[in-house]
């Protein structure tokens, strides 16, 4: 099978922000909080191991997030064996001697199926790594008993996912580590568990009256494994009024170490729930306010708690690049993470536009060494080179998600020479007043036409204008018409082809987006499908955005929910879309291969258009040149309080 080569420039929600490090506390001095991870890149999702001090935990340092262990806060993390050739790693836990953990290195080879598994390796990474969730089911968030004979998880069991993710169709499922086949269904609704004991399985649901709320079921002493369910009666542990999630035991059956989001606060903190007393001990709010802290666990004695936060703001000794490599699934094609949003490289390849925060426009260059700033303080999103003019640039002006009749305007901007950190500009409308929801220029490869999306008539399709003077001076055609949304246009390389998103098959859906394809005179329209052949059943439910084409014109690259959700998202910060990862397929639907596997939105990719000798030459600088690391990042939005 051919691949795609070259590199894909990307964003990524939120993570380059996160900073976060392994904290603990102990019970017997609740003010004395030690960092336990070294400060470096993203670290997360720990468990103790024999002590407070040494801790397995999921970093993303190495260009995907992997698994690491540290002895002690001032030793050099240690990393384990895992899955080969596995992108993704969550939820470590060492019992016995092995290690189990979460990956997402086997396709399951049906549409809106996580990947999401439990395996389990020696801890030494002497022997193969054995999977554990059943061939076609789906599992997220291992947790094992106090003598290491129960495994619980939570489970899609061999459903597909249904697009949901302030909420996942979960079961809480319990088998003996001895034998992992036998599975039994324990909680029909239920998220993350946590055992106390060998008995008692804690968990978070969403529970009637709105509120998040731990959960708890008492396991039978005697488990019928040959049972596929059991009907133990689910009590709630917490109360109404706060929401409470990522539930840790402690193994007195009574107390359980919970995160909290209440009404009053903006942050997500951790606190101890005493069930015989029905009272809150907070930890965090004391310790560190305004910060959000995530995911507690707590140690096996049940002295220290943990949990993962962000470390505090950077200094100049610690910088976010703007250009971070990611490991790729295809050895001919390089994967780079870009600090901001709709990185779009320039026609010689030596330079990357993006957005950063949708606010302003910057130009990187291209080994990550040089960052200026084009245009600042304007909403600006989408950008596109004139490919034939190298200091022309196109972007959109406007707020990125306004409606229909919202005004967005095309933009040409030409940079001016000079070596500031501010370079001048000049700003020129392309779009008249009054015309709506203007976005997502695209500029053809000869450099003389815009195909752009316009809400003009009342519904959002695709037009063509000239890229100098605009429809001010020049002709404006209407590629597409109907009462749909068409958007996202990209040219293909030979000119010949626009490639775009567009629910025009479900107008009355405008959450589920597919590839189309139509030539620039209007002819040719065309549906790509991705998700299974034309008639299937799952083809409608594709979410696709952001598709562009490969250099030579044979692959798109797009960001889509076909691989459902890696992780429970509402254990991470904000995400709105979780379920977003790149993927490439041929022109012709063939051929689909998934390039990203994290628990974060994916999103904005391109194609890196530079020359060959450019591509092979690429190596970015080791001394890191970006941005302040400032912890911009805030709780799930669809989290309520009414």
């Amino acid at each position: 099978m051919d691949n795609p080569t070259g590199a894909v420039l990307f964003t990524t929600v939120g993570l380059n922000q996160y900073g976060f490090d392994i904290f603990s506390v102990p019970l017997n001095s609740l003010t004395v909080e030690r960092q336990l991870t070294d400060g470096i890149s993203v670290n997360f999702n720990a468990q103790f191991l024999n002590n407070q001090l040494s801790v397995v935990f999921i970093s993303e340092r190495s260009g995907s997030s992997r698994i690491y262990l540290s002895d002690s806060p001032n030793s050099s993390p240690k990393l384990l064996a895992s899955a080969p050739g596995s992108c993704f790693h969550d939820r470590p836990i060492v019992t016995n001697g092995r290690l189990l953990f979460i990956s997402a290195h086997e396709n399951p080879h049906k549409p809106f199926t996580s990947w999401a598994a439990l395996y389990s390796t020696p801890l030494d990474g002497h022997d193969s790594v054995t999977r554990l969730t059943p061939l076609g089911s789906v599992d997220f968030s291992p947790a094992v008993s106090e003598s290491g004979k129960f495994v619980a998880v939570a489970s899609y069991g061999s459903r597909s996912w249904g697009g949901e993710f302030h909420e996942l169709n979960l079961e809480i499922v319990v088998f003996k580590s001895s034998d992992p086949g036998q599975r039994v269904v324990v909680a029909g609704r239920g998220g993350w568990p946590s055992w106390s004991g060998d008995s008692t399985v804690f968990f978070h649901r969403k529970a009637d009256d709105g509120w998040w709320s731990i959960f708890k079921v008492e396991i039978p002493e005697n488990l019928d494994s040959s049972r596929s369910s059991v009907s133990p009666v689910a009590i709630r542990v917490t109360p109404a009024g706060l929401h409470c999630f990522t539930p840790a035991a402690m193994n007195d059956g009574r107390r359980v170490v919970v995160a909290t989001r209440r009404a009053d606060s903006k942050y997500r903190h951790i606190e101890i729930f005493d069930s015989e007393l029905e009272e809150f001990i907070p930890i965090t709010q004391k310790l560190n306010p305004e910060f959000h802290h995530y995911n507690p666990f707590v140690s096996p004695d049940s002295n220290f708690i943990g949990y993962h936060r962000f470390r505090g703001e950077s200094t100049q000794s610690e910088l976010i690049p703007y250009l971070y490599p990611v490991i790729s699934p295809i050895k001919e094609l390089q994967i780079i993470r870009v600090n901001g949003s709709f990185p779009t490289p320039s026609p010689d390849g030596d330079l990357i536009a993006f957005n950063p925060g949708f606010i302003g426009l910057q130009i990187v260059k291209f080994d990550g060494s040089k960052c200026r700033t084009v245009l600042k303080d304007r909403t600006a999103f989408c950008n596109s080179w004139s490919p034939t003019e190298k200091n022309v640039i196109y972007t959109s002006l406007g707020p990125i998600f306004g409606a229909v009749t919202a005004t967005v305007q095309i933009a040409r901007i030409t940079i001016n020479s000079g070596d500031s950190d501010e370079v001048s500009n000049e700003v020129k409308i392309l779009t008249k007043d009054n015309t709506g929801n203007n976005a997502f220029p695209a500029c053809s490869p000869d450099g003389k036409f815009l195909v752009f999306r316009s809400g003009r008539t009342g519904h959002k399709n695709l037009y063509i204008v000239d890229a100098m003077k605009g429809e001010f001076e020049g002709e404006l055609r209407q590629l597409t018409d109907g009462p749909w949304i068409d958007t996202m246009p990209n040219w293909s390389p030979r000119g010949d082809l626009i490639v775009f998103s567009s629910n025009m098959h479900n107008p009355k859906n405008t959450e589920a987006f597919s590839i189309y394809v139509i030539r620039p005179d209007g002819s040719g329209l065309r549906r790509v499908y991705v998700a299974g052949p034309e008639g299937s059943s799952e083809v409608d439910r594709e979410r696709i955005n952001h598709v562009c084409f490969s250099r030579d014109g044979n692959w798109l690259l797009f960001t889509a929910n076909l691989s459902g959700v890696t992780a429970e998202p509402v254990s991470l910060p904000n995400q709105f879309q979780p379920y977003g990862d790149l993927f490439v397929v041929r022109l012709d639907g063939t051929g689909l291969r998934r390039l990203t596997c994290n628990a974060y939105e994916n999103g904005t990719p391109t194609w890196y258009y530079g020359s060959e000798l450019a591509l092979s030459g690429l190596s970015l600088k080791d001394e890191v040149v970006g941005e302040k690391l400032k912890g911009d990042f805030d709780e799930p939005l669809w989290i309520k309080f009414d």
